[in-house]
């Protein structure tokens, strides 16, 4: 009855591959690779009586040959059985509940095995509630992408295969589980989903499920700007940027997260493709060396075309620090209708515009020197001049002076200061005298 009823629910444009256990012997997952939290975890739902199975990104990639940090399991446990097994557990999610494990310092999502939903989204066809729950098969044709709904088991470490996952990930292709245009709408982010999968694995999406991405893109604006920032973070700062970037690009997506950005490029502005370019670049390079990255400067890089472009045109009218600042307020302000920025990145970036100019003036370079934020105004000072701007070779000067001793920088404010009358420093106005008999306030304000 089960199974005549799933026949029914899928699209019949892309019948259901029959079950496939792959055999310990018969694939290269092992244990030692597997974090032992996700192990321990398994291991307490089957000696609950339940079922527990490692599932997702970590099955494909340990078939891929990888060593991934990130775990998920799936069980047929209801979110508060989960809770009750784990202490320190807690549920979250409003569109489908899951319950994130603590053990020591990881932390494991764990899920309830999904079932076919009855129609519950918007006109748009997005999923506003998703909590029916299923068994393992239905689970399995619920999940996204095929090479994502492999399974493995503790019991005789075998991998489940329902969907065809196995063969799409020999031919290194993403294929959508059901129809894809119906899943897309259930969900925009998985559009998001498959470029960033694309990218990160190399692989070709298969042509059903690229072409609906073209005309969909729209969707995206309605999905909540705070889970687009998480979207942004995930696209961008997993080791495959640039290939990301250059994908989201191609499948028109990058005018529905930063449609300023877009807009400046479709116009022309090489420099802010190429700044954008080797930003994307550095951060790989950066991710592959275990070396910290911020969306502070990922999203600095990602606006200062529109930004730039809008502070031209201000400079008409206004002098170029104001323009700067007052173009940066527009840009930010449109950008966070798309996409949050949390403050404690979005400081961070106004502050490294903020002293790009005075950078480029090389004004009280000393005192620039002891701001917290000047390493990453000085490295995005550097891919600004490496994108082609005219900067009149700050970069070159800064970083000379962060090497030379103290006379020779004092030679070289000099030097500066007979290039640049106006870096010569304002002349002090002549300090107005005071009754003697008047005291000051306590205060200091009169």
């Amino acid at each position: 009855m089960l199974k005549r009823l799933i026949n029914k629910l899928l699209p019949r444009s892309q019948p259901r591959d029959p079950l496939k256990i792959i055999p310990r012997d018969e694939h290269n997952v092992s244990r030692r690779d597997i974090s032992p939290a996700a192990l321990r975890i398994m291991k307490r739902l089957e000696d609950a009586g339940h079922q527990g199975f490692l599932v997702g990104g970590g099955v494909r990639d340990l078939l891929l040959g990888g060593h991934p940090k990130d775990f998920d399991v799936a069980t047929d446990a209801r979110p508060e059985q989960i809770r009750r097994l784990f202490r320190g557990s807690r549920i979250i999610g409003r569109r489908f509940q899951i319950v994130h494990v603590r053990m020591g310092r990881e932390i494991i999502e764990v899920t309830t095995f999904r079932g076919h939903h009855q129609q519950s989204g918007n006109d748009d066809g997005m999923l506003l509630r998703d909590n029916v729950y299923g068994s393992l098969e239905t689970d399995a044709a619920r999940r996204d992408f095929t090479v994502n709904a492999l399974y493995y088991t503790l019991n005789d470490f075998a991998i489940h295969d329902y969907t065809g996952g196995l063969r799409d990930l020999e031919k290194r292709t993403l294929r959508m589980i059901g129809d894809p245009e119906t899943r897309y709408k259930e969900d925009p982010v998985r559009m998001l989903r498959a470029v960033r999968f694309a990218a990160k694995l190399g692989f070709s999406v298969e042509p059903a499920t690229a072409a609906p991405i073209f005309k969909l893109g729209a969707l995206l604006e309605n999905v909540p700007p705070a889970r687009l920032f998480e979207e942004v973070l995930k696209l961008f700062m997993n080791g495959s940027a640039t290939a990301t970037f250059n994908l989201m690009r191609e499948y028109h997506l990058l005018g529905h997260l930063f449609p300023a950005t877009e807009a400046a490029l479709q116009a022309g502005d090489e420099q802010g493709l190429a700044l954008i370019e080797q930003t994307m670049a550095n951060t790989d390079k950066r991710v592959r060396a275990d070396k910290p990255v911020t969306p502070a400067f990922i999203y600095a890089a990602l606006l200062w075309p529109p930004m730039r472009a809008r502070a031209d045109a201000l400079i008409e009218d206004m002098p170029p620090q104001p323009a700067y600042q007052q173009a940066a307020t527009e840009v930010i302000g449109q950008q966070l209708g798309h996409t949050a920025l949390p403050k404690r990145f979005l400081i961070p970036m106004r502050e490294m515009w903020d002293m790009q100019h005075r950078l480029v003036q090389r004004r009280q370079p000393q005192r620039l020197l002891e701001q917290s934020r000047f390493r990453a105004a000085y490295d995005f000072l550097l891919l600004r001049e490496a994108s082609g701007e005219k900067l009149d070779g700050a970069g070159n000067w800064w970083t000379r002076f962060q090497e030379v001793d103290e006379q020779e920088q004092q030679k070289m404010i000099a030097e500066t200061r007979g290039k640049n009358p106006k870096a010569k420093g304002r002349r002090r106005r002549p300090r107005k005298k005071t009754n003697p008999d008047q005291a000051p306030s306590p205060s200091g304000q009169e």
